[in-house]
């Protein structure tokens, strides 16, 4: 029988003490924090990359999305940049500030949707073409 999420054990193992900024205990002791960002162990954090690496279309891109905040309450924002996009480097992909996400994973997130969107070039056209001057016409 599955345990409702307030139940579950942290699975994420802390990070070298000075290595990084997540401000995980902090998060710990603060009460009623939103604790789903520890449950992303190393290797579901692999898993995620990957997945992150192999985009199929657009929509696949807003399902992960959508599902990086609804399970780990993480906020992704992929969208052109304020410039010309002439790479992907033009593509802006925020993640908003989390206590408790590790400074690797919000470095790693980004780097991987760039290099899923290198691989299917596809997938950003269309997301270009849905942030268009004209697609409210």
């Amino acid at each position: 029988m599955l345990k409702p999420m307030d139940t579950l054990p942290l699975a994420r193992q802390p990070c070298p003490p000075g290595a990084c900024i997540c401000e995980r205990q902090r998060l710990l002791e603060a009460p009623g924090a939103d604790l789903r960002i520890l449950r992303l162990t190393r290797q579901e954090e692999k898993r995620l990359l990957e997945r992150l690496e192999n985009l199929h279309s657009l929509a696949d891109l807003q399902r992960l999305q959508q599902r990086l905040f609804e399970q780990l309450g993480v906020r992704v924002e992929v969208m052109p940049g304020h410039n010309e996009v002439r790479s992907m480097r033009g593509i802006a992909i925020t993640i908003d500030e989390l206590p408790g996400l590790c400074r690797k994973t919000r470095q790693s997130i980004p780097a991987a949707i760039r290099r899923g969107l290198e691989k299917n070039p596809e997938v950003a056209y269309r997301l270009l073409d849905a942030n268009d001057l004209f697609s409210d016409l």
